[in-house]
């Protein structure tokens, strides 16, 4: 079994060829879940619904978020009625949301949520949220302290930011069913997500690097330069503290990684790293850098 840390749309790119190229269920996704949040009564866990929908053939994969073929009628209805749903929530992708704040409210723990859902949808993959209890990815900007879908979505991420904060009640602590499922893998693969607002806060989740230090550990790099394949990832490094480049992703996880992955293009100069087209613009893409994945953790 490999187990993946995901969040954003870096990583599902890379689980869409692995899904092609190995046996489904012995994949295994940690998903973040610091960018969930409650909007007009129901739970959007975006992270975890990419992934999910992903794996039930359903994903909208021109914007990698959403239903495919989705309508949109209820979030048209409310916005005209003068409700600030900023998120443009389609009506089988709210029922979900509406499905999960449910369970959520009736206190079954998001990781138990997520498995009924998956099953609901025919998912034969283990996805597994990073914890159950509840974390915010927040920025500091002029505006104050806000969401990071605030600040991604509304904003369209056009406000600078001077930090990145992570808020809780209590400190996030790695499910008992994320931790089994490192301890049952042959390898991790760190995906191509952004290092601060997708994996660090996996990785920030109490026991996951201790689980980490016991396996070979791959990390994929998504940045090509000093630009982000996509997403507000060099903002985001800069603003806490790290180069917005390969080199900053290798120091963001601190020795965890045995082998780093970065794009044949990338001018930065990463030692040791193997190089892959890790440029994933379709399914063949995605398939070729699976493959190669596999090959690596075949041979280390």
């Amino acid at each position: 079994m490999i187990t993946f840390l995901s969040g954003g749309t870096g990583t599902p790119k890379l689980l869409r060829g692995m899904q092609k190229v190995m046996d489904r269920h012995e994949i295994s996704v940690i998903v973040n879940t610091a960018e969930d949040i409650w909007i007009s009564g129901n739970h959007i866990s975006p992270d975890v619904d990419t992934v999910m929908y992903l794996f039930a053939g359903m994903l909208n994969t021109d914007t990698w978020w959403g239903i495919r073929s989705d309508t949109f009628t209820t979030h048209e209805e409310i916005t005209r009625l003068g409700i600030d749903e900023f998120i443009a929530i389609g009506d089988k992708d709210r029922a979900v949301h509406i499905a999960r704040g449910e369970m959520m409210r009736n206190g079954m723990r998001l990781t138990n949520v997520t498995k009924i859902l998956c099953e609901r949808f025919g998912v034969r993959e283990n996805v597994l949220p990073m914890t159950d209890t509840e974390v915010t990815t927040q920025v500091q900007t002029d505006l104050g302290l806000i969401h990071f879908q605030e600040y991604w979505v509304r904003a369209k991420g056009r406000i600078e930011i001077q930090k990145v904060i992570r808020s809780f009640n209590e400190p996030p602590v790695a499910t008992p069913e994320a931790l089994e499922a490192i301890e049952a893998s042959d390898a991790v693969v760190i995906g191509p997500s952004n290092p601060i607002t997708s994996i660090l806060p996996i990785l920030s989740c109490e026991g996951m690097k201790a689980a980490l230090r016991d396996k070979r550990v791959i990390a994929v790099s998504p940045f090509i330069g000093n630009a982000p394949v996509s997403g507000p990832a060099a903002a985001l490094m800069q603003a806490a503290g790290f180069e917005p480049n390969s080199i900053g992703t290798f120091n963001c996880y601190k020795g965890l990684a045995d082998l780093f992955v970065q794009d044949v293009r990338d001018p930065v100069e990463v030692s040791p790293s193997v190089r892959f087209d890790t440029l994933m613009v379709d399914e063949e893409k995605s398939i070729a850098l699976a493959q190669e994945v596999l090959r690596l953790i075949a041979t280390c």
